[in-house]
């Protein structure tokens, strides 16, 4: 081999690893760009507690109408609540409940909120159950 033949094989070497560096940042920074999907805005406004009826408590995420009223009915029958955290007290609404509905809650102000809150939740993998053999 000659000296001009070695420069060439040699170049040669180095114009496939740019071109490899290249695709590989190429298709790195598309599957970037594709995890990072835009974010819908969240909802925002509060729900009074203590002066909501049922259709603004219904605005809140996962709670329906009986849910609702069961918040109603706590109120009249236990007075206004002093703290968001009193919602616990109300059967349904546990510690999960109160962390998923505390950006939303207060017990004074205005309810602002004017649409529902959905949210999703993480589903538990399930389970497959092994077919029976035929």
């Amino acid at each position: 081999m000659t000296l001009n033949q070695k420069e060439k094989k040699t170049m040669r070497k180095s114009h496939l690893i740019v071109l490899s560096v290249i695709l590989i940042a190429t298709i790195s920074s598309a599957a970037m760009a594709a995890d990072s999907q835009p974010v819908a805005a969240p909802i925002t406004g509060i729900v009074n507690l203590n002066t909501a009826d049922a259709a603004q408590l219904e605005l809140l995420p996962r709670v329906g109408a009986k849910a609702a009223q069961r918040i109603l009915d706590y109120r009249k029958e236990h007075g206004n609540f002093k703290k968001t955290s009193d919602l616990m007290q109300v059967k349904g609404f546990g510690e999960k409940s109160f962390e998923r509905l505390a950006a939303y809650v207060s017990v004074d102000g205005k309810t602002t909120l004017s649409s529902k809150v959905h949210t999703t939740r993480a589903r538990k993998p399930s389970a497959k159950k092994p077919s029976p053999a035929a």
